[in-house]
């Protein structure tokens, strides 16, 4: 999953960086808002956490422009500005939720496992596609009733392929998901990730619709 973080305090974007990926979200961090709005436009995010206090141009402008051009990525609004009148414009703006400065990373990542549930059509953060199991918020995934070891981007490679069980993903979609902004792409990086998914799980998992992209049976075998 492709987080835009969008956050002008060095410190706090960091640590805020660091704890997302070591949970296995792929994070693109922006500092300010002008930038922000240009890769809202593009559309590449699945999520967008969204401080208000940004250099350049103020983040509820930002995110009252992202909705008007018809941006509908799920955003996060994390300000210091803890007013009742400032979460109702945040919320009014387009802001799909709110968190208030200081917070523990622990509530931040439940509200975006929150958003991403919503996102998503989900009750819980489990996802079950025949024998294969993976759960979002432990980060633990079982295949045939085991465990299966996988590494950052070989769990978020296989939480796009699960959540669209069935159908087809195409390679720039996981490309966007798994390597976000701040990464040059190999040719064959995202073959070579699928591979070693492969080989954890079974060659018949992930299936490859050549020139298109990949994709996960309802019933994997």
């Amino acid at each position: 999953m492709h987080i835009l973080l969008v956050e002008d305090d060095a410190q706090l974007g960091s640590a805020i960086q660091r704890a997302l990926e070591r949970l296995s979200y792929t994070v693109s961090w922006l500092r300010d808002g002008r930038s922000a709005l240009v890769a809202m436009r593009d559309r590449t995010a699945d999520l967008v956490l969204l401080d208000l206090g940004l250099p350049g141009r103020d983040g509820i402008d930002v995110l009252v422009e992202a909705r008007r051009a018809h941006v509908d990525t799920p955003v996060l609004v994390m300000t210091a500005r803890d007013g009742l009148t400032a979460r109702v414009d945040g919320l009014d703006a387009g802001a799909d939720d709110y968190l208030t400065k200081p917070f523990h990373v622990e509530e931040l990542a439940a509200r975006i496992r929150s958003l991403t549930r919503r996102m998503r059509g989900l009750s819980v953060n489990r996802i079950e596609v025949g024998a294969l199991t993976l759960d979002v918020g432990t980060s633990e995934v079982t295949f045939r009733g085991e465990a299966v070891d996988l590494t950052r981007r070989e769990f978020a490679l296989l939480q796009a392929l699960m959540e669209h069980a069935g159908r087809l993903v195409r390679r720039e979609t996981l490309e966007n998901s798994l390597y976000g902004l701040d990464h040059v792409v190999g040719n064959n990086a995202l073959e070579v990730l699928v591979h070693a998914l492969r080989r954890k799980l079974s060659f018949e998992t992930v299936r490859n619709v050549r020139g298109f992209g990949y994709m996960i049976p309802q019933d994997p075998q």
